[in-house]
């Protein structure tokens, strides 16, 4: 009979980027169980609308995640101008989409990073991101900054791209496309990395489903499902699909958000051939009365969204679920019966983001 025993993994362990605790019930070095505990970064961040007007909480939102920053904003101001009827004029809404598909791009670029990283790959690791430093260099020119952006608000957004900087973002998206060639390829054709990924972490479209599992992780198990077909922001406008594979194992998840670079890639420069002419915000007036629910679709998958307000400056609850919360369950349903050595990749392929986790 196989000896049964339960290890400890993390908080901190040399390939998690970020705290999550899982106690591991193991048969040998067969994983049977998993046990996840978070709370070791919690920061109180959804009890500060009693402290911040409803303006100036877009501010906190966007420090939720400095990877998912610009999204969160997004979804905060899109909650408040429903509430308020605030008509967002149609270049802010292109300018949105703009920021939110870059956001994409340089979200997968380093998760391919630390999942090379976690591999052992250490050149395929600098390859990543040096290629994602083109994009944090864009963001940078459009906004001002690299990880924080602060340009969304009520009613638009804070800042403009001339139509030199949108022809330049084109060119760069062409020259990320181009550079991004051959780091995909390694990824999905080179034997190593192919025996490392196949048939580890199955998770299929049934469980896929009842776990509630998000974002490139649903669609990696042949769901068809994006927020972004809700058309918000200017999706409505730009043609695309989303992004599916089958086989719903790790190499089917690698696959989904490479492919997704490309479709964002192209969105940008949809966006920037169609975008019109116009102002780039619409005056606030008054306070918000009223409660809203939203969702989009960040980097990790669908996130919600919900404010409610009763006609004061400060509002009276804003929640928000993010794609980590609902991606835990289906990563310990995919955790049973691997082998021990393979949990940290397995963990990574959910693309953890503990710090959104943990507001």
């Amino acid at each position: 009979m196989a000896k049964r025993s339960i290890v400890p993994f993390g908080p901190q362990h040399p390939v998690l980027p970020e705290p999550v605790h899982l106690d591991l019930v193991l048969e040998d070095e067969v994983v049977v169980d998993a046990v996840p505990s978070i709370g070791f970064v919690h920061r109180g961040l959804e009890k500060l609308v009693e402290t911040k007007d409803f303006k100036e909480y877009v501010y906190i939102v966007e420090r939720v995640c400095g990877i998912c920053s610009f999204g969160h904003g997004l979804g905060y101001c899109q909650c408040l101008e429903q509430i308020m009827n605030v008509q967002v004029p149609p270049r802010a809404a292109y300018l949105r989409t703009i920021w939110m598909e870059m956001s994409r791009v340089h979200s997968h670029l380093l998760w391919l990073g630390l999942l090379a990283d976690a591999m052992g790959f250490e050149s395929l690791f600098m390859e990543s991101w040096r290629l994602r430093e083109k994009i944090l260099d864009m963001f940078d020119a459009t906004t001002g900054g690299r990880i924080i952006f602060s340009v969304n608000c009520i009613g638009g957004v804070l800042k403009d791209m001339d139509n030199g900087m949108l022809m330049r973002l084109s060119e760069v998206t062409q020259e990320i496309e181009q550079d991004l060639r051959p780091i995909a390829d390694t990824f999905l054709w080179e034997s190593t990395v192919r025996s490392r990924l196949h048939g580890l972490g199955i998770l299929k479209k049934e469980d896929a489903i009842l776990a509630g599992a998000v974002g490139p992780m649903l669609r990696a198990s042949g769901v068809a499902y994006d927020a972004r077909k809700l058309g918000y922001a200017a999706y409505n406008d730009l043609e695309f699909e989303p992004i599916t594979s089958e086989e719903g194992d790790s190499y089917a998840r690698c696959e989904v958000r490479i492919k997704e670079i490309f479709q964002s890639l192209s969105l940008i420069r949809q966006a920037i051939s169609k975008i019109p002419n116009g102002p780039i915000q619409e005056p606030v007036k008054g306070n918000p009365n009223g409660e809203h629910f939203m969702r989009i679709e960040q980097p990790r998958g669908e996130a919600i969204y919900y404010v409610k307000a009763s006609g004061g400056r400060f509002i009276d609850r804003f929640r928000l679920r993010t794609p980590t919360t609902s991606n835990i369950p289906p990563m310990v349903q995919m955790l049973k019966g691997c082998q021990l050595a393979d949990v940290p990749l397995l963990v990574l392929t959910i693309d953890p983001c503990i710090s959104c986790t943990e507001r």
